[in-house]
């Protein structure tokens, strides 16, 4: 690593609410029942990420609208799973007022952000937070908390493995993975964002909450978010000394 000072830390959001104008709610019709499910938005990932940013006073971009309209986390190079679901009866010109009101301004209120920080010679971390559903497609997750990293990029590495190893000495209960339940090269914001930005200056981290705890167990959520911002607060007090 080039410096051990502390980076200046970014906080992201895409997934945070499950709010769709009502001028686009003609748009869901026959999925409005998803909204309040992992389908609508992440439960819980807004509310930890505003706990990081108010105890490190860390500036905090997040979603105003439901990955049902549009998911700020996908690219548009993704055909696979496109930012706007495909809809024969959606009009080009509706998909791009959407992209234009919604997806562009805030992908470039990140970016702006990060290149400000960088334009003063510093470094950048990155903390996408999210939270994923405990069953998919009728198969269990294996995991409370998983950490997603560029394998490749050393100081993204280096600082989720110090992080994984933090929250495991507080509760050796904790399920605990790397790069789980995606892929941290899988397609997101913060793996768009490496290609733009150098890996000694630019740490992209996701960081995936099981949504059983904000959902269903509320004194165990209380414990864990506690517990991922001690661990968190206390990599970056070792870095800076």
């Amino acid at each position: 690593m080039t410096s051990q000072r502390t980076p200046t830390l970014i906080l992201s959001c895409e997934h945070a609410t499950n709010d769709v104008p009502d001028r686009y709610r003609p748009l869901l019709a026959g999925c409005i029942d998803q909204l309040d499910t992992h389908k609508g938005y992440d439960p819980g990932a807004l509310e930890f990420a505003r706990l990081l940013a108010a105890t490190l006073s860390a500036p905090l971009f997040a979603g105003s609208v439901s990955r049902l309209l549009v998911d700020l986390n996908r690219s548009l190079t993704n055909h696979r799973s496109p930012p706007i679901r495909p809809r024969k009866d959606l009009p080009f010109t509706l998909k791009e007022e959407i992209l234009a009101h919604y997806y562009l301004p805030y992908r470039s209120q990140v970016e702006e952000a990060i290149e400000g920080i960088l334009r003063n010679e510093k470094t950048v971390l990155h903390l996408s937070v999210h939270s994923f559903t405990p069953v998919l497609d009728g198969v269990q997750r294996t995991a409370d908390v998983g950490i997603l990293y560029d394998p490749s990029r050393a100081r993204e590495k280096a600082f989720c493995g110090k992080w994984c190893a933090g929250l495991a000495d507080r509760d050796a209960g904790w399920r605990l993975r790397k790069n789980y339940p995606y892929r941290g090269t899988s397609d997101g914001f913060v793996t768009a964002l490496r290609k733009k930005f150098p890996a000694h200056r630019y740490l992209g981290i996701e960081l995936e909450i099981n949504q059983i705890y904000p959902i269903n167990r509320k004194a165990d959520w209380l414990r864990l978010q506690h517990q991922l911002l001690e661990s968190f607060v206390e990599i970056l007090q070792v870095r800076n000394k």
